[in-house]
């Protein structure tokens, strides 16, 4: 009878060794390409904030105004 415990080790074992191998077929990033494109999403997150927060400031503005009279 095998051992089962072995066999979960293999499996671990064999996972990791798989994970290693694809991760060495990845293509990785160049350092400039990874900060140039870490800003740009920096940027459009920051864009898209200031949008929707305007949006919001205006929809509450409304809200406060014509609904509720203040």
């Amino acid at each position: 009878m095998a051992n089962p415990t072995s066999k979960k080790n293999n499996s671990r074992l064999g996972f990791i060794s798989e994970t290693v191998a694809e991760l060495k077929k990845v293509s990785w990033l160049s350092r400039r390409e990874a900060f140039y494109l870490t800003g740009l999403v920096l940027i459009v997150a920051i864009t898209v904030g200031a949008i929707l927060g305007a949006i919001d400031f205006g929809f509450s503005f409304l809200v406060d105004e014509l609904i509720i009279g203040e």
